[in-house]
């Protein structure tokens, strides 16, 4: 006997997918496959099979994905340098800008944060991959910049530019690393901060 349909009981829900899923157990576990090869043997000197191989997934899913290697390392230095950074928000420009200084300088000094720089300067000649790679690290650092100095333009404070932190603060931090004039002491990253908000007729 046929059930009337409008009486049937309706269809199971679909299985709960846990956040993230499979696509972000393959990224975490490429990306940090990615960062040990990189520290380990440095730009140039593994391939994809070598970053598949250690992350134990398959060559087609880290071309699939990324296309190219270069695009896979850049993605990897972006996420690393930029994405565990959370915009500070202690009140003042100035308390914002010394604790984003002292976190970027913590991250580009940590295990991997040397080979991390290296790679991106290499890649920087390596083609359009490289180029995207330095745009896109460029705009989520100028977004976090300008976070912080937009909430300081709404408390009435006066703010240099963003293009003027990113000279005044990231840049020594990154040449002094690439040059290996570590480390870096909270009292030079502040003296950054100070210099900075110090000299608006500069600006």
């Amino acid at each position: 006997m046929n059930q009337d349909p409008a009486t049937a009981a309706p269809p199971p829900p679909p299985p709960a997918r846990r956040p993230g899923g499979r696509s972000a157990r393959v990224r975490e576990a490429v990306h940090r496959a990615a960062t040990e090869l990189i520290a380990e043997r440095g730009h140039g000197a593994f391939s994809v099979a070598d970053v598949a191989a250690r992350a134990e997934v398959a060559d087609s899913s880290v071309y699939r994905r990324w296309g190219t290697l270069e695009a896979l390392l850049m993605d990897v230095v972006v996420s690393r340098l930029t994405a565990h950074s959370p915009v500070p928000d202690t009140g003042s420009l100035s308390g914002d800008l010394r604790a984003f200084a002292a976190k970027a300088a913590q991250d580009v000094t940590g295990p991997d944060g040397l080979a991390l720089l290296r790679t991106v300067v290499t890649a920087l000649a390596a083609g359009p991959d490289g180029m995207s790679a330095r745009d896109r690290f460029l705009a989520v650092r100028s977004a976090q910049v300008d976070g912080m100095l937009e909430r300081a333009r709404a408390r009435g404070e006066d703010t240099p530019d963003v293009l003027d932190v990113l000279d005044g603060v990231l840049a020594p931090l990154y040449l002094r690393v690439l040059f290996g004039v570590v480390p870096l002491a909270p009292d030079y990253t502040d003296a950054l901060v100070d210099r900075l908000l110090a000299h608006p007729a500069e600006r």
